[in-house]
């Protein structure tokens, strides 16, 4: 589903002609949004899964959808927020959101089966595995 919900975002800036950012990057943008975060802190809510938000981060930069500046307290660490390019593109891809939210909802899908119970679900799985990983080692 997540690889689906990446070929949407990336259908949508086709549509709108906004070839310069991949589906990734957008769901950076869409996902920092009003905050202000570290890039640790971008990985570690869980906004960002990936091993190259370094990467990703430094392009955004270098684009002008994300700005960024050193900590004073801890040099070493950069914080980083949207500029209004990002804040622009965070609302295309909301929008996209919300469309098709609202196409979900009134198709019935999510009635059956309750997603409550789908969500209950898919944390007992998560759960599942997360304690199968601890006990390998």
């Amino acid at each position: 589903m997540h690889r689906l919900m990446l070929d949407l975002v990336k259908d949508e800036f086709e549509r709108l002609q906004r070839h310069e950012l991949t589906p990734v990057q957008a769901l950076i943008i869409y996902n920092l949004g009003e905050s202000e975060v570290t890039a640790g802190e971008l990985r570690s809510r869980g906004m960002y899964q990936g091993s190259n938000v370094s990467y990703n981060l430094k392009k955004l930069v270098a684009m002008g959808y994300i700005h960024h500046e050193r900590c004073d307290l801890d040099r070493r660490s950069v914080r980083v927020r949207l500029t209004d390019s990002g804040q622009e593109v965070r609302q295309m891809v909301q929008d996209l959101f919300l469309r098709h939210a609202e196409g979900l909802a009134m198709s019935g899908i999510l009635d059956d089966p309750p997603l409550d119970q789908v969500n209950m679900q898919s944390k007992r799985i998560e759960r599942f595995w997360t304690e199968q990983i601890r006990y390998i080692y």
